[in-house]
């Protein structure tokens, strides 16, 4: 090996380190973002979609994790300082959507019944060590953030993580059997816990909206959560609706439970003029530039939910006009599925271009 093969080689290691310690721990979105699409897909019998997605996620699920396994090893410190960040912090909880969304995939569409129980049981652990580690630290640490520069629409992953649990927990309970009724409470409890989360944050981004100043920056794509929370949180209550007919316990609630879908999957409806319109304020009044950004995965994320809740929600709940929205919407959410990959490619192979 001679001299500039050495030199090429050790500058492509120094900007893989330098990426890998730079690592957004939010990129578990793109996890969450490639499988509910391919859940929807699978719903709306597009098989070969389905399962292509299914297969490239798992893949990616299992680089992501290798990814930040290797940036714990290497850089501990950046590592912690990101898990108390106000910023990105809440980034970490897209590992514990994305380890339950998976999850979901490998009960509806492969089938894998003991995997699926495998990663409920990972999305557990995950949530809870990561909500009482990070609001903890948010609560006690001396420096903080002002609120307009610490609350974003990203916070809402808490509540997705939350509410993903709940969903493939509620998908799950009849494969325990004896132990259904317990996991429809767990997942039941999950279900409201996240709501009533929903309600905290989403207070105080809508203070953050209306009475602080708003500049294009500060729009970032993590804001669209502030629907994907809501959608998922509708997708959970019609899950818990459909599987619960029989349980004791969720038979008495079932008036309350189709409120409450309901209730989250008209807020979810309202969000997304009101997300549109902001974006068009923030790409062609304000003329910020539209490049890629691994954030943007916290976009497709909403876009596929809504398709999938508003398809179950209309299934359980019998409401057949809104039947055709999921047919369109998911055209939408694969649209900008590929918009996102194609992006995320292009930035790696440009990376790759100067690091040689």
């Amino acid at each position: 090996m001679n001299d500039s093969t050495l030199v090429a080689s050790s500058v492509e290691l120094a900007g893989f380190q330098q990426g890998l310690a730079a690592l957004d721990p939010a990129y578990f979105s793109l996890v969450m973002a490639t499988g509910i699409i391919s859940i929807v897909c699978h719903q709306l019998e597009m098989p070969l979609l389905a399962r292509g997605m299914f297969w490239l996620n798992l893949f990616q699920y299992a680089v992501l994790w290798g990814l930040t396994a290797a940036r714990w090893a290497l850089f501990p410190k950046r590592f912690l300082t990101d898990l108390i960040d106000h910023e990105r912090g809440v980034g970490f909880f897209t590992s514990v959507a994305a380890t339950c969304v998976l999850g979901s995939e490998c009960l509806l569409i492969g089938q894998y019944t003991n995997l699926a129980k495998g990663l409920w049981g990972l999305g557990i652990l995950l949530w809870l060590v990561l909500t009482y580690v990070i609001f903890t630290a948010f609560a006690v640490k001396h420096t903080k953030p002002t609120l307009a520069e610490g609350i974003h629409g990203g916070w809402l992953v808490s509540v997705v993580g939350a509410q993903s649990v709940a969903l493939l927990g509620s998908l799950l309970a009849p494969s325990f059997s004896e132990s259904r009724e317990q996991v429809l409470f767990f997942s039941l409890a999950m279900w409201l816990g996240g709501g009533m989360l929903y309600i905290w944050i989403i207070s105080l981004i809508f203070y953050r909206y209306t009475f602080f100043p708003m500049s294009p920056t500060d729009l970032s794509p993590p804001y669209w959560i502030n629907m994907g929370a809501m959608a998922i949180s509708a997708l959970a209550g019609a899950t818990l609706l459909e599987v619960g007919k029989d349980s004791p316990l969720l038979s008495q609630l079932t008036p309350f439970l189709k409120g409450f879908t309901l209730l989250f999957w008209a807020t979810a409806t309202w969000w997304i003029p009101m997300l549109l319109i902001l974006g068009v304020w923030r790409h062609l009044y304000m003329h910020f530039r539209l490049s890629y950004d691994s954030r943007y995965w916290g976009v497709v994320f909403p876009l596929g939910m809504y398709a999938a809740c508003t398809l179950h929600v209309a299934q359980v709940m019998q409401i057949p006009c809104l039947f055709f929205l999921p047919r369109i919407w998911i055209y939408v959410a694969l649209a900008a599925w590929c918009a996102t990959f194609g992006g995320m490619l292009l930035a790696l192979s440009k990376r790759q271009v100067r690091s040689a």
